[in-house]
């Protein structure tokens, strides 16, 4: 079993096409949205022409209006969230086999795009039983992952920039999940995250509720809060949930409550449920939320 290249990126965030060695296979990267400064022309659009020839295969399951004009392209399996709510099973042996050989996957570093990246490695052949069903619980909010995969995403939001810990729970899942070693390391990160969790039930004391909407402010606090958390709290009290700290302001609602974003503010790409915009933009968006939610 071939081990290729692993390299990590964002919808706003990609590495240079250059600096990825041979032919590339890109997993659970959107295609940048306009929200934040960032668009598909400034960010994915170099990205894909600076592949060129090179990439392999593009898969993703994030929203985007971008995705029509690649339905043609073989490279391209594109899905909505609704469609498949996780990327790795979207990962077949089928797949795999039709993009052929690769020197570098590119994916987004949560326990999905990971997860999608090992399935990659294996041929299309889930790392451990239930592994694409943890990816769904985990990417979606909705149901419960298995004890490993709480684990392993416990981990990976206790050191969220570690980039050492990703290459190691690639290969450990690459491995089939067994090495007893490798969970104490993961257990290990994944008590980090409670100092996180405490700031963030600290930081949500502060959710003020206006009718179907929730809306915190994270600008004061005592080091890192995890905002997915927070937002979560947020929408246990209301429909949509806004944070807002020094540099961002974060909107989210349930995967399943039918609110989408994107037209409630006029973005083009990204998940319907969840947007993030500048924080100069904070009172248009309050003003945008209050008359249809407050």
């Amino acid at each position: 079993m071939v081990f290729p290249n692993l390299a990590y990126g964002t919808p706003r965030k990609l590495p240079k096409a250059k600096s990825l060695p041979g032919r590339v296979v890109v997993l659970d990267i959107a295609f940048a949205s306009t929200a934040g400064g960032a668009s598909f022309e400034k960010v994915t659009l170099p990205f894909i022409e600076g592949l060129g020839d090179r990439l392999a295969m593009w898969v993703d399951h994030h929203d985007h209006e971008r995705h029509a004009h690649y339905r043609q392209d073989p490279r391209f399996v594109l899905r909505t969230k609704a469609e498949a709510p996780a990327c790795p099973e979207l990962v077949t042996p089928a797949i795999v086999e039709a993009a052929g050989p690769v020197d570098t996957i590119c994916c987004h570093g949560d326990f999905d795009g990971l997860c999608a990246a090992a399935k990659w490695i294996r041929g299309g052949e889930e790392p451990y039983p239930g592994a694409d069903a943890d990816a769904r619980a985990i990417d979606t909010r909705l149901g419960k992952p298995s004890e490993l995969g709480q684990l392993l995403d416990r981990a990976l939001r206790g050191r969220p920039r570690d980039d050492g810990l990703k290459g190691l729970l690639v290969r450990f899942l690459v491995e089939g999940a067994r090495d007893a070693g490798m969970r104490e390391i993961f257990e290990s990160a994944g008590r980090e995250l409670a100092r996180h969790e405490e700031e963030t039930l600290r930081i949500a004391k502060g959710y003020e509720i206006e009718g179907s909407l929730a809306v915190c402010d994270a600008t004061s606090r005592n080091g890192f809060y995890d905002k997915t958390m927070l937002l979560l709290l947020g929408q246990e009290r209301a429909k949509v949930a806004v944070v807002h700290d020094e540099t961002t302001v974060t909107i989210a609602a349930r995967f399943d409550s039918g609110v989408n974003l994107l037209e409630i503010f006029g973005l083009e790409g990204g998940m319907p449920t969840r947007v993030s915009v500048a924080k100069k933009d904070l009172p248009r968006v309050l003003e945008e939320l209050r008359a249809r939610f407050g």
